[in-house]
């Protein structure tokens, strides 16, 4: 045994490995902790125990690969971290979300191995410039009215030709396409219910371009959803 951690481990006395490796797997805990609690008090699918565990998960695994000189190990990390981002990506008629979960997972997967691989300034700072990017940036994003929404419609008018004509007209000259169409007829009304995925600047524009078309006798916002920062 003693022969083998000659040849397979780093240059350290067992007990010191131990030391070193509790200290980053303690550091890799309270970066993947601070980064979760921020994604916690927003609301996302992955928060604080979620991250911390995989920024923990990612660090030991770099750990062994060192200790155990196992090199695949750092390229199964990333495919295995890609996969779990790919599950957070939720489709819906609402839109697309969770890509800010993805790329956050990402992340602190990488934060994790750079504490594994003792790269504790890199880490540090990645952390801190993930947390400004997520506060920051999200605050700016939402006060300018950056994002992209897929708002919900609702155009009601007398005939079918009539509505669809206005509707598409309106939508080729703002070069905006429907999503989620549906057609309905109530009340002696044509009705159609749609999604346009825009920033919020086009969509005033298009309802106010709507509502003054002919063959349309009103436009209402069914649905506004709420995008995670």
């Amino acid at each position: 045994m003693h022969d083998l951690w000659q040849l397979l481990g780093p240059k350290l006395h067992p007990s010191e490995l131990v030391a070193d490796s509790l200290i980053k797997l303690i550091v890799a805990a309270i970066l993947g902790a601070a980064i979760g609690l921020e994604r916690q008090l927003n609301k996302s699918p992955a928060g604080l125990r979620t991250n911390m565990f995989m920024c923990v998960g990612t660090a030991l695994f770099t750990i062994l690969a060192i200790v155990l000189n196992i090199g695949p190990i750092a390229g199964q990390i990333v495919s295995g971290i890609g996969f779990i981002g790919a599950g957070s990506i939720l489709h819906s008629k609402s839109g697309i979300s969770g890509i800010t979960t993805a790329a956050t997972i990402f992340v602190v997967a990488a934060v994790g191995m750079a504490v594994g691989g003792s790269q504790y300034a890199i880490a540090i700072f990645t952390t801190i410039l993930v947390l400004v990017g997520l506060h920051v940036l999200g605050r700016l994003e939402t006060r300018f009215n950056l994002k992209p929404l897929a708002v919900h419609y609702e155009v009601k008018g007398k005939d079918a030709e009539g509505v669809m004509s206005a509707l598409n007209n309106t939508l080729e000259e703002e070069f905006l396409i429907m999503d989620s169409v549906q057609f309905a007829t109530s009340d002696g009304h044509y009705r159609v219910q749609f999604s346009v995925d825009a920033m919020h600047a086009v969509h005033q524009e298009l309802m106010e371009k709507l509502r003054k078309r002919a063959g349309i006798d009103s436009v209402e916002v069914i649905h506004v959803p709420k995008y995670e920062s």
